[in-house]
């Protein structure tokens, strides 16, 4: 039986993204997710069905906590509508999902593990989809310069980028980061009438 402790469940979840990242998808067993999490053997067994519906739950966690909040939604309502805005957004993204290193690693080994595991792969290709639309969509209503297209270029574009700082972060300084950042915004989000 698969028990609703929500605030235990999440802590399990997220002990399981720092033995993904750490360990790589074979690694994550219950038994390593409870040691991570500090709880007595089996606790992990007693909330998930089985290893891939903690896998699964991984992978959505990483997106929740990834997720830039609504005060930084807000927020971007109040700013300027122009390519340098834009820039600033893009770097402030990519800042917050360098800051959550275990999470973007433990997402690669998820997306790696899909390649064997077809259910997986069909859970995450929804969730990608789906990432992808929200971002297009608060895109299209956030009134900045750029189309859909531009989005999921920089979403191309700045995924690889995060993957090159985070799995080999000595190739780029942090001020040819921001310098890339800013090159694929110009590059990419012609303003609109442009192009």
């Amino acid at each position: 039986m698969v028990r609703r402790n929500d605030e235990r469940r999440a802590a399990l979840v997220d002990a399981a993204i720092e033995v993904l990242a750490a360990q790589g998808a074979r690694g994550l067993t219950f038994r390593a997710v409870d040691t991570e999490a500090g709880v007595p053997a089996g606790t992990a067994s007693n909330y998930f069905a089985n290893r891939d519906d903690l896998l699964t739950q991984a992978g959505a966690r990483v997106y929740e906590r990834l997720h830039p909040g609504e005060a930084a939604l807000a927020r971007q309502h109040t700013v300027p509508r122009d390519r340098d805005t834009y820039v600033q957004l893009m770097r402030e993204l990519v800042d917050r999902v360098a800051a959550f290193r275990t999470g973007y690693l433990a997402l690669l080994e998820l997306r790696l593990e899909a390649t064997r595991r077809p259910e997986l792969r069909a859970v995450l290709t929804e969730r990608v989809r789906e990432d992808v639309s929200a971002n297009v969509a608060h895109h299209e209503a956030s009134g900045l310069p750029g189309d859909a297209m531009a989005v999921k270029l920089l979403i191309l574009t700045l995924n690889w980028l995060i993957v090159e700082q985070l799995t080999l972060p000595d190739v780029f300084t942090p001020a040819e980061r921001d310098e890339l950042v800013a090159a694929a915004v110009e590059r990419l989000v012609t303003p609109e009438g442009d192009g």
